[in-house]
């Protein structure tokens, strides 16, 4: 190949030497080799030589002159031009088999590179890796689709000739009806060894994507310390799943909550979780002395001081601070509020009568949604009812929760708004005859309308209402992800406020909103001015007033109590740790920084992450950083210390005030509530249906885990997943 690269020798003279001849003399001449460019010239030897018989020639043959182009050279020149005795064309020969002419076919092939076997069989190889990525690439974004959307993958009859062979199957079928390329090498066009689209390689993808956003996650908390987020929960075939989330604040100086894992359990008990969880630790690295801070809910195996989760790991490690889940909290002030005011705790159990009663039969329902169009059409009519893209939609009533306080709510502002509907159709069933309704449900019915035509039920309503919207807007603060203790709190005082303010100053407008609604759905109303007489607590006809009781006996009943309740549970003065938090709030232009507290939460409680020289110069960074930063364009208008601590991040001062940075983070670190751990729950009922209850944990696991962690599985390629597929060797080629 390197001769033929340089090919023949046609060396170039300005006079060729003459041969040995005395009498005529002759030259090698240039022009032969235009029409023998098989010719070599060597000028040492003045000869020539062929080309493709000097590569490929065999042997001589032992006959005279069968050498002579090969190794001794040709020089007598008088042979040349001598018509058909030409040296030259007798040496090629007249027939196509003759030995110059076999290797000049043998030259000619080897310099055609195209035809030669090695680049036909790479190609061919190239070809077949092309394909079988491709089959595989179908199978594994049909997979990674069916996960983020929590569909299932198979279907009950999967053969040839069923209708429906499942989501999975059907998606192939559909990608591959828009591809023709696609459509020859999937299903029926793939090799019957190698179409990857069974169930055990289903599972084994997902696994695959599953361990990758594992991966990603255990890269993104690093070496940063975090906080234990772990709930528990029943899933459809009754097996007890234990959720771990991980908080932890990552490089930018952004709060992440990642779902991690869910583990089955045999049983709830503290030591059986504290196990199970370690082990996922260990699992992915994460050293338990890295914990700062727990997040459970109020069961006693979770939050117990002796025996509880919460405890068996401030054993190992004693900086993992327990934080009581805000959002229970709240839940429990909330529920111990309403039972404590008898008022209250009657209106709920006469709200859940009146919704089960119409929202219990389908005929119910839709004759309460054929009601409220009648009632929006002549409300429009009227004028007293704008109309626009997304307005007027048709809703119904919600029913109460006992476990959910916001859905309290919701059904209180269904029923405000749906109180005419409902009460035609209570009507209605209460005055039904014949044999379509049975005399309880007649009964209920009516003792339903009795209900919402009396004023304090229609009281009550109201002031629930705006007391439960104050209280709601909290619960869904709580919730979010990026909360952090510190806002947390400060949304807790701002709830109590506005909860002062409506005791305050909320009556005059709560007393016009009820006589309104009153007037307008023709229900009798009191006279505020006259005595009121109760039959309960017995008083004398002068003491008090329709209007005192209703104030004060339901109104700032009501109200204290929602306030006492968040005042012992929300109880600010009662934990140091969030006291000293505060000082690193942003907020008001950094009004509640404090040197002296900000030292004594490092040193009281995070001596761990604080050697004693830095607990030295933290002091010195923090005066620098209290001349520095709240007065630096950059950190203006702060609202929260997530901000603060992304704006450190961004402009570099994290690294200046490396410190403070590290104590912001670990504050961050503490958690607000466990709604993380609760949308797994929701996830987890989307994945493990009644139809999927067979579904193994580790098959669940890897389902939530892509559907849960989307924004990390979306950034996954379709070719590492096919690389690390490809590490045991296949069948088939994909690389």
């Amino acid at each position: 190949m390197a001769y033929i690269k340089h090919g023949a020798y046609h060396f170039k003279m300005d006079e060729y030497p003459p041969d040995e001849s005395v009498t005529h003399p002759r030259k090698f001449q240039y022009h032969w080799f235009k029409s023998f460019p098989w010719l070599e010239y060597s000028p040492d030897k003045d000869a020539v030589y062929c080309f493709p018989c000097f590569l490929f020639c065999k042997k001589p043959l032992g006959k005279k002159g069968s050498d002579v182009f090969t190794v001794k050279g040709f020089k007598k020149w008088k042979r040349v031009n001598d018509g058909e005795r030409c040296a030259f064309l007798t040496h090629m020969g007249k027939d196509s088999k003759s030995a110059h002419n076999y290797a000049a076919k043998c030259y000619d092939n080897l310099k055609n590179k195209p035809c030669h076997l090695e680049p036909l069989v790479v190609k061919q190889t190239d070809g077949d890796i092309k394909r079988n990525r491709l089959r595989l690439r179908v199978t594994v974004d049909s997979l990674r689709w069916l996960a983020f959307q929590a569909c299932p993958f198979r279907g009950h009859d999967e053969s040839l000739d069923s209708k429906n062979q499942g989501n999975f199957l059907e998606m192939v079928k559909l990608i591959a009806s828009y591809d023709e390329e696609i459509g020859a090498v999937v299903l029926g066009n793939a090799p019957g060894n190698a179409k990857y689209t069974s169930p055990t390689i289903q599972k084994e993808l997902l696994g695959i994507i599953a361990s990758k956003v594992q991966s990603e996650i255990r890269k993104e908390i690093g070496d940063a310390k975090f906080c234990l987020l772990v709930d528990e929960s029943r899933d459809e075939s009754k097996r007890e799943q234990m959720a771990v989330v991980i908080r932890f604040v990552d490089k930018p100086g952004f709060t992440r909550e990642r779902f991690l894992d869910i583990v089955h359990v045999a049983d709830t008990s503290s030591a059986t979780l504290k196990e199970e969880i370690s082990s996922v630790l260990v699992q992915h690295q994460l050293d338990v002395n890295n914990i700062r801070g727990q997040g459970y809910d109020g069961a006693s195996n979770m939050r117990g001081e002796w025996n509880g989760l919460q405890a068996k790991f401030m054993e190992e490690c004693p900086y993992a601070y327990y934080i009581h889940c805000f959002a229970h909290q709240l839940q429990l002030a909330l529920v111990a509020a309403s039972k404590e005011v008898a008022d209250v705790h009657n209106f709920f159990d006469h709200l859940a009568l009146v919704i089960n009663t119409v929202v219990s039969s389908s005929k119910r329902h839709d004759e309460l949604q054929a009601n409220q169009v009648a009632e929006m059409e002549h409300l429009i009519e009227l004028g007293e009812l704008e109309t626009g893209s997304g307005a007027n939609q048709v809703g119904t009533l919600q029913r109460p929760c006992d476990t959910r306080w916001s859905s309290h709510y919701a059904s209180v502002c269904s029923l405000v708004k749906l109180y005419k509907p409902t009460f035609l159709v209570l009507k209605s069933i209460a005055t039904a005859k014949g044999s379509g309704t049975s005399p309880s449900a007649r009964a209920k019915a009516s003792g339903a309308v009795k209900l919402m035509m009396s004023f304090d039920f229609i009281f009550i309503l109201h002031v629930m209402k705006e007391l439960m919207g104050i209280t709601d807007m909290l619960c869904k603060k709580l919730q979010q992800k990026s909360q952090d203790i510190v806002n947390a709190m400060d949304d807790v005082k701002t709830t109590k406020m506005l909860i002062q303010e409506l005791r305050d100053n909320g009556w005059n407008k709560l007393k016009a909103d009820v006589l309104s609604f009153c007037t307008k759905h023709g229900v009798q109303t009191p006279h505020f001015s006259e005595l009121y007489v109760d039959f309960i607590n017995s008083r004398a006809e002068d003491e008090t007033t329709v209007e005192h009781h209703y104030r004060c006996d339901i109104f700032m009943v009501a109200v204290d109590q929602q306030a006492q309740e968040l005042n012992c549970r929300f109880n600010k003065q009662a934990t140091e740790l969030l006291i000293l938090c505060t000082s690193l709030d942003p907020k008001d232009s950094f009004r509640s920084f404090n040197i002296d507290n900000i030292c004594s939460l490092a040193s009281k409680f995070y001596p761990a992450d604080f050697k004693e020289q830095e607990m030295n110069n933290l002091r010195c960074q923090l005066r620098h950083y209290e001349n520095v930063v709240p007065t630096s364009p950059k950190f203006q208008n702060l609202t929260t210390i997530s901000e603060l601590c992304q704006r450190l991040a961004s402009s570099g001062k994290s690294d200046e005030y490396y410190l403070i940075d590290r104590l912001i983070r670990l504050v961050l670190t503490l958690p607000v509530s466990t709604a993380t751990t609760e949308r797994a729950f929701s996830a987890m009922k989307l994945v493990k249906t009644r139809l999927r209850n067979k579904m193994e944990d580790g098959f669940l696991r890897d389902c939530l885990l892509i559907y849960i962690e989307k924004e990390i599985a979306v950034g996954i390629s379709t070719d590492a997943i096919i690389d690390e597929f490809d590490e045991p060797p296949r069948r088939v080629p994909f690389s």
